[in-house]
């Protein structure tokens, strides 16, 4: 069934949020249809994740703690309760001593943590680790990466060009494999009057300039997706409701999909360094056209692709324009069918996921990265760092 031989791999997901739907993020939705796909590919693969999560095996071992907030209103995407990253540690210590027993060792990790611990499993146990670099540099993961001694079995990944150039910065080099949207799941909608916002409602996603935006054309809009920061919604997201524009929640992905495919364009508007930007691919599979703020890996993302726009962040007015002009393009069915195979073509999942088995059977096997297991991906893709680790 796969042409790589079969893989005893360890999946570490990011601990904040269990891995099961409605995904908590494109991060939670990555790493979930990483684990289902290598399964599918049949390799031999464990979870470890946040209590809750689909995947999870019965080893307790590998079972992360979930931050436990005492106040509702104190809850964050941003900060951790006190003692959670004590909890971490010591969870991570546990792995750890499992992965060193000669009865539990894997082939592989595939690490998705924003912990440093599992950077380290290269140096001191030695087992082969393949971390995929999803945000901007993070502290305790440089230091554990400038950590490593130069024979540790370990490669990174970065989901854009930007965030590899970031991390580079930081001293950590890493190939550039984006992200991926399954054409299955993201299928081809036909369209509607409405706009529509989806992703995480935190701060840095900055919906409530989707719906500035949406005020100023006079569109209806509405919005998908997990409250991550309550006190922000309460402050800037709420008091915006009404006349025309809605929050209908979390989602699971196929109302998501249903949502999305239904609406004339898709507002992304990040005022951080946006590491690649799901939401984008995922709405643009569905055929809906993407007005998006320039913020760190958007334009990558979208560059050379139909139906899209991108505009100077947090410029509201730029945003309500574009996203009206996008919005008549929707219109023509024959449009949306080619805003849909042009991101099929570059964003496709399992383009992505055959990469990610070649380079996981390669870091198995001690290999070093040979050319033909660079991801076969657009050139607007690849940096300077990349050409770097490949010389």
């Amino acid at each position: 069934m796969i042409a790589v031989p079969r893989l005893r791999v360890l999946v570490v997901a990011p601990e904040r949020h269990a891995l099961r739907q409605p995904h908590a993020g494109g991060l939670e939705a990555v790493v979930w249809n990483r684990v289902r796909w290598l399964r599918h590919r049949g390799h031999d693969v464990e979870l470890c994740a946040a209590g809750g999560s689909d995947f999870l095996g019965a080893t307790s071992d590998f079972h992360l703690p979930s931050p436990r907030w005492h106040r509702s209103r104190d809850v964050s995407d941003t900060d951790y309760p006190e003692g959670h990253r004590r909890r971490m540690a010591e969870a991570f210590a546990r792995v750890q001593d499992r992965l060193e027993d000669p009865t539990n060792r894997v082939d592989v990790v595939d690490n998705h943590s924003l912990h440093g611990a599992p950077i380290l499993w290269s140096r001191d146990p030695g087992i082969p680790v393949v971390t995929t670099l999803h945000t901007p540099p993070l502290a305790d993961m440089v230091i554990a990466s400038n950590a490593l001694p130069g024979s540790a079995p370990h490669r990174f990944l970065a989901v854009s060009q930007y965030t590899a150039r970031a991390w580079s910065a930081e001293g950590v080099d890493a190939f550039v494999f984006p992200n991926g949207v399954d054409p299955e799941q993201w299928g081809l909608g036909q369209g509607g009057g409405d706009w529509v916002w989806f992703g995480r409602i935190v701060p840095e996603k900055a919906p409530h300039l989707a719906t500035l935006a949406a005020r100023r054309a006079g569109a209806r809009l509405k919005l998908a997706g997990r409250i991550g920061d309550a006190d922000y919604f309460a402050r800037e997201v709420e008091p915006l409701l009404g006349h025309g524009v809605e929050y209908v929640g979390a989602l699971r992905q196929p109302a998501l999909c249903d949502l999305v495919g239904s609406s004339s364009v898709a507002l992304v508007t990040p005022v951080w360094s946006e590491p690649f930007g799901l939401v984008m691919a995922e709405a643009l599979m569905t055929g809906t056209p993407v007005a998006a703020f320039d913020s760190g890996g958007a334009s990558e993302v979208l560059a050379g692709l139909p139906g899209t726009a991108v505009v100077p962040a947090a410029d509201v007015d730029a945003l309500a324009d574009a996203a009206t002009a996008l919005s008549r393009l929707s219109e023509v069915g024959s449009a949306r069918e080619r805003v849909r195979d042009a991101a099929a073509a570059r964003h496709s999942l399992a383009r992505r996921h055959r990469e990610i088995e070649r380079v996981l059977a390669v870091a198995a096997h001690g290999a070093p990265v040979a050319p033909e297991f660079a991801p076969d991906i657009a050139p607007d893709f690849v940096s300077d760092a990349d050409e770097a680790v490949r010389a």
